[in-house]
C-alpha cells in the first residue's frame, strides 16, 4: 500500500492536532471583570449554600480589617489566603460559608476624622458628640463599600451582601452585653494602674495598638542622698545612683528599689577637680561627705564609664542590708511633695543587666512601680495630664513641654538643668538607642500614664457584692477566680470557689486545646498569655461602644442587675450604641434606682474587645448557640490582637476559645525582604497588579509563598509567579485542545488500557492524596507545588510529549488513541478542581470553555472522584525505571543534537543496558527511532527513512515522505 502513496504530498490536513478557542494569552485584567459579573448575576455563593445546606458545615471566621483606606498587600494576602481556604473546604464537599466583616469602631476611623477636623483648624472636643459620632459612622461606610469592592474583585467569594459590620446595632447591642456578662459573673473592676497611653491620642492603647521602633533618648544618672539607713548607719551621707532612659519620670519619683541579693559597693566618686561631672559650677564641699556613692558591683565599670568618675571601694554590702533605707529626692529643697522621704524597697525586678543595680520608682509611669509602691501604700500623684503636659500646679514644670518632647527631656532641658543646678546629676547624654512603643495610628511616642480604667482581670477573684453592686476602684483581689466562670471540668459538688480557674488559667488551657498552625504559634501566645496584665478595656474616646454602666457615687461600685441591664441591651438593639449618649437613665434604670446616686460611664470599649466579640454575633448568631469557628486566620501580630481578644472574651463568657484551630500568616515585604513603606517608595499595590495583570496572578502569588514566614513580592517574584501560571494555562489548554469532539461513547474502561495509562492515572491518584493532605494541613504553597509539578513534568514533559504521536497519528478508533483521550478527560475533571481554589477566575474560563453553561460554575463541584486502579504496583516501580532511562537517553541525545548530527530525537538510535518494556514500546516512549539493549546508554544517527505523515523514522519508510504502516492505514 505504501508504495500508492504520493511522498510529495503535505499530509498535515490528515492529522489529528488539538483544537480550542481557549487563547493562549490570559488577559486576565480585562477577563476578570466580566466573570466576577456573571457570578454575581447567577448568584454563585446564595447557590453554593443552598446546594451544601446539608453537608458538614465548616466556618472560617473573618478577622474584620478597619474600614479605612484602600487595601494593601497585607489585606490582599490575608484575604486571598482565607478564600483559598474556604474555596478548598467547599472543593472537599463541605458546605462553607464565608461571612466577611469590619471593624468600624476605634481610634483608626476616629482619627481620620480628626484629621479633617484639624485641617480646618477645628477642635472636635468642640463638636458635639452625636455629630462626629455620625461623621465617623458615615467614614467607616464609604470604605466598607471600597474595600467591599477591592476584596470581590480578588476573587474572594462570601456573603457580601450581608457582611457583619461592628457598628450594626445588632452588633453593638452584642458587644455591650457580652461586657454587661463580665460585669454580672464579677470580672470587671475600675482602678488606677499605668497603662500605654498616647499623649497625641488623649487615650489608652491596647498592646496591640502599640509598635516598637528605635529611638536615641536621653539617659542620666541621678544621685539621690541617703538620709536614713538603720540596718547601714555608714550609708548615711552616701549617694544611691540611679541610672534612666526617661528623664521625665524624676519629677514624680517616689521611692527607689533594690535587689535584696544583689552586692552593692559603697565608695567614694573621684572627678578630676572633685567635682560631679555634668555640674562645673557646684564642686563638692567634701568628697567625704558628699562623694560617696552606692552602685551594684557588676554595674561598676559602666557607671564609671556613663560618668567619667572612678570609684574608690571602702565597703560591699548586701541588698538586704538597704531595708528601711531613707533618701530624699534631689528636688527637696523646693518642699512639699519633694520634701517626702523617698524609701528604698526591696524589687525582685531589680537587675544587674544595664544601669546602676537600683531603680528609682515613680508608681504613676511603670507597672512594677506602681504594684511595688502600692505594696508599700505609696499612691500615685497623677502629675501628667492627658496630652503629657505636667499640670500647671507641679512645681516649676506645669506647661513647660509635652514628656515625649526631645527638648524637654533633653540634656539641656528643664529636668536635666534643674538637676544639675541641684549637684545629682552625674552624667546625662543624648545618644542611647532603644527600642520604644508608639501608637501604631499616629507614630507618636507612647507613655505609661497611672488613670482610672475598667480593667477585667487576669487572675482576680472578683465577686459581685451582696448588694448588687459591682466591683468599684481597686477592689480586685490578686488570687482566685472572678465567680460564675464555666470550667471545662467542673469541681465535685462543694469545692469552694478557690478551686476555679482564673480567666488566665481558662485561656492557658485552651490555648492547650486548640490547633496552632505553625505549631511554634503556639508558643507565642503562651507567652503572651502568662505575661499579660489585666486587660484594659476603657477609652477615652468618642466614636465607639460605650461601657455602659452605673457607678454608685457614694460607694464607687458599679450597678449590677440583670434587669436593668437587659434594659440597656435592648436599647441598643433599637437605636445602637448612639442610643447610651442620648438615653433617658432614669427609664433604664427603673423605678429601684435614683439616677442622682449614680454616675453614667462614658468610657469608650477597647476596639478589641468588640471585635474579640464577633464569635457572639456572628458565628453564634448565625449559626447557633455554643458553635465554634473551625478556624481563625490572620497575620503573625494578632497573636496579641485579634487571636488574643477573642480568646478572653469567649474563655470569659463560655469559659473556652472561639475557635478550633488558628493559622498565622507572615507579613508581606518588598522584594528586597524590606517592610514596605511609602517613605522609602516601595509599597507594592495589590490593586495596581490586578489592573495590570489580573487577580489570577496575585492569588497564584500568595499561594506559592511559604506564607507561615514574612513574603516577598517586587516584579521578579511575580515574573516567577506569572511564570508558573502559564504553564498551567498551558496544560488546560492542551488538554482542551486534545479533548475536542471527546464523547461518553470513546471513553476506554480502565481494565483496557495499555500500561502508560495505568501508570499516569496512579501518578494522578497519588497527587489527589498529597493535595488533600496539603488543603487540610493549609499548606498551600505545597498544594501549588505540587500541581504545577505534576502539570509539568508529569503531563507536559513526559505523558503528552509520548501520547501526542498517537493523539495525533493513530485512527479516532484505536484503542490507544481511546485509552490517550479517556485519561486526557479524568485529568481535565480533576486538574480543574484542583485548580480552582487558587486560580478561581481561570479555572471557571477553562470550565466555561468545554462546558459552557449559563448558570453553571467550577465552583458547583466536588473533589473529583478518581476511578479504582488495578492493584499492581509492579507497574509504578517498572515505570519509574521507564522514567530513569528516558532522562539519561534525553540527556545523551542532547550534546548530539547541539553538534547538529542530528535534529531531532527521532532520528537517534538508542541502546539501553536493559529492557523495561519491549524495544519497540520503548522507542515509542523515548521519541527515538530504535532502542536495543547494550553495555551502556549510547546514541548514534539512524538510517531509517522519515514517515511523511508521523514524521517518525522506523525500519519500513522506505523513503523520506512515504508513509509508514500505521499511517498508510489510518489515510485510506
Amino acid at each position: 500500500m505504501n508504495d500508492t502513496i504520493d511522498t510529495k504530498r503535505d499530509w498535515r490536513d490528515t492529522v489529528f492536532l488539538p483544537k480550542t478557542d481557549f487563547p493562549m494569552k490570559a488577559g486576565l485584567a480585562a477577563k476578570e471583570p466580566g466573570i466576577l459579573d456573571r457570578w454575581q448575576r447567577i448568584g454563585v455563593y446564595d447557590r453554593l449554600r443552598e446546594q451544601r445546606a446539608d453537608r458538614e458545615r465548616w466556618l472560617l471566621h473573618d478577622g474584620p480589617p478597619y474600614a479605612n483606606g484602600d487595601i494593601h498587600m497585607g489585606h490582599a494576602l490575608n484575604k486571598v489566603l482565607k478564600d483559598i481556604i474556604v474555596r478548598s473546604q467547599s472543593l472537599m464537599g463541605k458546605n462553607a460559608p464565608y461571612v466577611p466583616g469590619w471593624d468600624c469602631h476605634g481610634l483608626p476611623i476616629e482619627w481620620k476624622v480628626e484629621e479633617a477636623y484639624r485641617a480646618k483648624k477645628q477642635n472636635k472636643d468642640e463638636v458635639p458628640v452625636a455629630q462626629f459620632r455620625a461623621e465617623c459612622r458615615a467614614y467607616a461606610e464609604k470604605w466598607v463599600d471600597v474595600q467591599r469592592a477591592q476584596f470581590e474583585r480578588l476573587g474572594v467569594m462570601g456573603d457580601w451582601d450581608d457582611p457583619y459590620l461592628t457598628m450594626k446595632f445588632d452588633a453593638e447591642a452584642v458587644i455591650v452585653g457580652e461586657l454587661l456578662k463580665f460585669a454580672e459573673s464579677g470580672q470587671l473592676y475600675r482602678g488606677a494602674k499605668p497603662v500605654m497611653w498616647s499623649p497625641v491620642e488623649k487615650t489608652a492603647l491596647a498592646e496591640a495598638e502599640v509598635e516598637y521602633d528605635d529611638i536615641v533618648s536621653t539617659q542620666i544618672d541621678v544621685a539621690f542622698e541617703i538620709v536614713e539607713a538603720p540596718n547601714a548607719p555608714e550609708l548615711v551621707g552616701a549617694h544611691a545612683v540611679i541610672w534612666t532612659t526617661t528623664p521625665w519620670t524624676i519629677p514624680v519619683n517616689q521611692a527607689l528599689a533594690y535587689g535584696e541579693e544583689i552586692e552593692y559597693v559603697v565608695g567614694t566618686a573621684f572627678a578630676g577637680e572633685a567635682q560631679w561631672i555634668g555640674s562645673p559650677n557646684r564642686t563638692i564641699p567634701s568628697i567625704e561627705e558628699r562623694g560617696r556613692v552606692v552602685i551594684a558591683e557588676p554595674l561598676i565599670e559602666e557607671f564609671e564609664h556613663r560618668t567619667g568618675l572612678h570609684v574608690v571601694r571602702s565597703v560591699v554590702i548586701k541588698g538586704s542590708q538597704l531595708a528601711g533605707a531613707i533618701a530624699r529626692h534631689p528636688m527637696h529643697h523646693l518642699g512639699g511633695f519633694f520634701a517626702k522621704p523617698r524609701p528604698l524597697l526591696p524589687g525582685d525586678f531589680v537587675t544587674t543587666d544595664a544601669g546602676t543595680g537600683l531603680v528609682h520608682l515613680a508608681p504613676d509611669h511603670g507597672e512594677d512601680d506602681f504594684l511595688l509602691c502600692r505594696q508599700y501604700g505609696i499612691d500615685p500623684v497623677f502629675a501628667v495630664d492627658a496630652a503629657g503636659f505636667y499640670r500647671p500646679d507641679w512645681a516649676w514644670l506645669g506647661g513647660q513641654g509635652s514628656v515625649i518632647n526631645k527638648k524637654f527631656v533633653a540634656s539641656d532641658g528643664p529636668i536635666c538643668s534643674d538637676l544639675r543646678d541641684a549637684g545629682a546629676l552625674l552624667a546625662a547624654s543624648d545618644d542611647f538607642q532603644h527600642s520604644y512603643p508608639h501608637s501604631w495610628r499616629s507614630k507618636a511616642k507612647v507613655i505609661f500614664r497611672c488613670t482610672p480604667q475598667w480593667f477585667i482581670p487576669m487572675d482576680g477573684n472578683i465577686r459581685p457584692s451582696p448588694s448588687g453592686e459591682g466591683m468599684g476602684v481597686g477592689d480586685a483581689s490578686q488570687s482566685g477566680a472572678p465567680a460564675g466562670l464555666p470550667h471545662p471540668n467542673p469541681s465535685p459538688e462543694g469545692e469552694g470557689l478557690s478551686n476555679q480557674p482564673t480567666l488566665r488559667d481558662l485561656a492557658l488551657d485552651s490555648i492547650e486545646r486548640t490547633r496552632w498552625v505553625p505549631t511554634r504559634s503556639k508558643n507565642r501566645i503562651r507567652a503572651m498569655v502568662e505575661g499579660r496584665p489585666d486587660w484594659v478595656i476603657s477609652r477615652q474616646r468618642a466614636w465607639g461602644v460605650p461601657i455602659a454602666l452605673y457607678v454608685n457615687r457614694a460607694t464607687g461600685t458599679y450597678l449590677n442587675d440583670p434587669a436593668v441591664n437587659a434594659r440597656i441591651v435592648e436599647a441598643f438593639r433599637a437605636g445602637g450604641a448612639d442610643a447610651w449618649f442620648e438615653a433617658d437613665h432614669q427609664a433604664l434604670l427603673g423605678p429601684d434606682y435614683n439616677l442622682d446616686d449614680y454616675e453614667v460611664v462614658t468610657d469608650i470599649l477597647d476596639v478589641w474587645f468588640d471585635s474579640g466579640s464577633t464569635h457572639a454575633f456572628v458565628i453564634e448568631a448565625r449559626y447557633g448557640e455554643g458553635v465554634r469557628a473551625d478556624l481563625y486566620l490572620e497575620g503573625s501580630d494578632q497573636h496579641r490582637g485579634w487571636f488574643q481578644s477573642s480568646l478572653l472574651e469567649s474563655c470569659g463568657t463560655r469559659g473556652r476559645a472561639p475557635y478550633d484551630a488558628v493559622l498565622t500568616h507572615g507579613f508581606a515585604l518588598d522584594g528586597q525582604g524590606r517592610k514596605m513603606s511609602k517613605s522609602l517608595g516601595n509599597v507594592v499595590d495589590p490593586l495596581k497588579i490586578i489592573q495590570e495583570s489580573g487577580a489570577d496572578i496575585l492569588r497564584m502569588w500568595v499561594s506559592s509563598t511559604d506564607y507561615f514566614e514574612d513574603v516577598r513580592i517586587g516584579k521578579e517574584v511575580l515574573s516567577t509567579a506569572s511564570d508558573a501560571y502559564r504553564k498551567l494555562r498551558n496544560t488546560f489548554r492542551y488538554l482542551l485542545g486534545a479533548l475536542d469532539g471527546f464523547d461518553e461513547a470513546e471513553k476506554l474502561d480502565i481494565h483496557k488500557m495499555p500500561e502508560l495509562e495505568l501508570y499516569v492515572l496512579h501518578l494522578l491518584g497519588r497527587l489527589d492524596v498529597a493535595l488533600r493532605d496539603a488543603a487540610e494541613k493549609f499548606e498551600f504553597n505545597r498544594y501549588l507545588r505540587l500541581l504545577t509539578d505534576f502539570a509539568q513534568d508529569d503531563l507536559s514533559a513526559f505523558y503528552f510529549d509520548i501520547r501526542k504521536d498517537s493523539l495525533y497519528c493513530d485512527a479516532p478508533g484505536d484503542v490507544k488513541r481511546r485509552a490517550a483521550r479517556t485519561v486526557f478527560d479524568l485529568l481535565f475533571h480533576a486538574l480543574v478542581r484542583y485548580a480552582a481554589p487558587i486560580l478561581c477566575f481561570t479555572a471557571e474560563e477553562v470550565w466555561q470553555s468545554r462546558f459552557p453553561s449559563e448558570d453553571g460554575s467550577v465552583h458547583f463541584l466536588e473533589w473529583p472522584d478518581l476511578p479504582a486502579l488495578p492493584g499492581d504496583d509492579a507497574i509504578s516501580t517498572n515505570w519509574e525505571d521507564v522514567r530513569r532511562l528516558r532522562e539519561a537517553v534525553t540527556e545523551a541525545i542532547e550534546p548530539l543534537r547541539r553538534e547538529k548530527v542530528i535534529r531531532s530525537s527521532l532520528e537517534a538510535e538508542v541502546t539501553v543496558p536493559h529492557l523495561p518494556l519491549p524495544a519497540g514500546a520503548l522507542a515509542e516512549v523515548f521519541i527515538v527511532a530504535k532502542v536495543a539493549k547494550g553495555d551502556g546508554v549510547s546514541v548514534t544517527r539512524t538510517d531509517y527513512h522519515k514517515c511523511g505523515r508521523c514524521w517518525r523514522l522506523l525500519p519500513e519508510v522506505t523513503e523520506d515522505g512515504a508513509l509508514c504502516h500505521r499511517c498508510a492505514e489510518v489515510v485510506a
